[in-house]
């Protein structure tokens, strides 16, 4: 079905309110049109009637109804003194829901990262990010799902069943954080939190439709030592760039106890929904298979498309393509993984091996096996000749655009143990990868992880969203906002929307 098929098929359903950006939500909230716990009412029936849909999209490790409602009711009666705004007390999200990633712990409620190891660990504290939506009067409605320990580009475990993609419910939202892009598109949630060590964000956000922001490694407080891998990075995913902005300004910043974190300067929420319909002025380097990714030909029509939109709109376009090969990103990136990342799974479930996951413990295996073959060292100069290719062929351009995933979905219930077959590449013919990984076009980023990186939708293909990467400067973010956001006036897609459950 066709973009232009959803927004028709859009028009007059009776979830308009569900799905309104969280920015439109706050300006209701602020005029007396809508009361925060009427909102959260809506949301909290939508949760209800999806976990009756057979089969449902189960983004949700948990909802925080009697919490949530207490939190709402207060929000309520502070519109109601006439603050005016949202912002009136200097909090920005007063009395929105926020659906934040399970391992952003709450004090006092579970942390498991969906291992059974760890199902009734308890955490002490909130997390940084969490702290932040608290302080500006964010009220945490329920806490989205993720693969083990957030290891996996799909979303299912043990603990909490297969989380699927809302616009086919046999595929799957991404991962790792895919709760929470299943949770945005099927308008269960105005925003949510994620975190990003591979596209972790940004991969989800493609596969479901919406808006995923890895910003610049430091700008969001993590918690250690896990917080010290410079590949790593909590942010923000809602339905359109503005709205992933205000989250963005909320949860940044210097923290005290991340030492990684870094000053921070504001990226423009304000002025998203305004922003030209134009791109005058803008040279856009573009890479249709940063190097040799095996991009399927409906993602590559779907992606063209989009930059010829941004052409069309005044930009100038150079293609670009950087020297990679996903078989030595492959070997550089799985062995930091296995140096850092694996290190620690493995001490997490020492003596309880039995009790994760097979994607998890083949993860753990590959990665270490990556790691005896290179040294730490060996990876620290293969990632610093990656990003100098990086620079050279971003030189001259304000930003570098290439599709976020090279294959349009992966199954609900994959395991890709064996690696994945791409069909259809549009180079020609299938293609095998001997990781699935090399299936997505995100690791490179976190490579050069001072990078920003938005994925916005560029097109729907089969029934289902492709996602666009925009990639900035090191520290740019304002410049990768800004044509996100312009490209968003160009090419709308508030009103692509999944199927409704009774469609399924």
């Amino acid at each position: 079905m066709t973009a232009e098929a959803m927004a028709s098929q859009a028009d007059g359903r009776s979830d308009d309110l569900a799905h309104l950006s969280a920015r439109e939500v706050l300006r209701r909230f602020a005029r007396r049109d809508l009361a925060p716990s009427e909102y959260l009412e809506q949301l909290l029936e939508r949760i209800d009637a999806d976990a009756e849909a057979e089969p449902p999209v189960n983004a949700f490790t948990e909802v925080l109804r009697d919490q949530a409602r207490r939190e709402a009711r207060a929000a309520d009666d502070h519109y109601a003194a006439g603050s005016g705004t949202a912002e009136g007390d200097g909090r920005r999200l007063v009395g929105l829901p926020v659906a934040t990633k399970e391992k952003h712990a709450l004090a006092g409620r579970t942390l498991s990262q969906g291992m059974a190891a760890y199902a009734d660990e308890i955490a002490g504290e909130d997390h940084p990010v969490v702290q932040r939506l608290r302080r500006h009067g964010g009220v945490i409605h329920a806490r989205t799902t993720s693969p083990e320990f957030s290891c996996a580009t799909f979303t299912h475990t043990r603990l909490w069943g297969v989380t699927r993609n809302p616009w086919d419910r046999s595929l799957s939202p991404g991962g790792s954080s895919g709760g929470a892009a299943a949770a945005l598109a099927a308008g269960l949630t105005p925003l949510a939190t994620a975190s990003d060590i591979a596209g972790s964000t940004r991969l989800p956000a493609s596969f479901t439709g919406v808006v995923g922001y890895k910003g610049p490694y430091g700008s969001v407080p993590g918690v250690g030592p896990f917080a010290a891998d410079w590949y790593r990075g909590d942010g923000a995913m809602g339905r359109t760039v503005g709205d992933v902005a205000l989250l963005t300004e909320v949860i940044r910043g210097v923290h005290p106890a991340d030492h990684a974190t870094v000053p921070t300067q504001a990226v423009p929420s304000a002025d998203a929904d305004r922003a030209p319909d134009d791109l005058r002025g803008r040279r856009i380097a573009y890479s249709a298979a940063l190097g040799d990714y095996p991009v399927q030909r409906s993602v590559r029509e779907q992606v063209d498309a989009a930059v010829l939109a941004m052409e069309q709109a005044g930009a100038e376009i150079v293609e670009v393509s950087p020297p990679w090969m996903t078989s030595e990103i492959r070997e550089t990136t799985m062995a930091h993984f296995g140096h850092i990342l694996a290190e620690g799974m493995s001490r997490l479930l020492a003596g309880r091996e039995e009790t994760a996951e097979d994607y998890t413990l083949r993860f753990i295996a590959d990665a270490r096996a990556h790691a005896r073959r290179l040294s730490l060292f060996e990876t620290l100069e293969r990632e610093a000749a990656m990003q100098a290719q990086l620079a050279t062929v971003m030189e001259g351009a304000d930003v570098l655009v290439t599709p976020t995933s090279a294959v349009l979905a992966l199954p609900a219930e994959a395991r890709c143990l064996d690696g994945l077959t791409v069909p259809d590449v549009a180079s020609g013919g299938d293609r095998h990868v001997e990781h699935y990984w090399e299936a997505h076009m995100t690791v490179p980023f976190n490579v050069a992880n001072r990078c920003p990186v938005l994925s916005v939708p560029a097109g729907v293909a089969r029934g289902v969203p492709v996602g666009l990467q925009i990639v900035g400067h090191p520290y740019d973010e304002s410049t990768v906002f800004d044509v996100a956001a312009r490209f968003e006036q160009i090419r709308p897609w508030r009103h692509w929307r999944p199927p409704a459950p009774d469609d399924v």
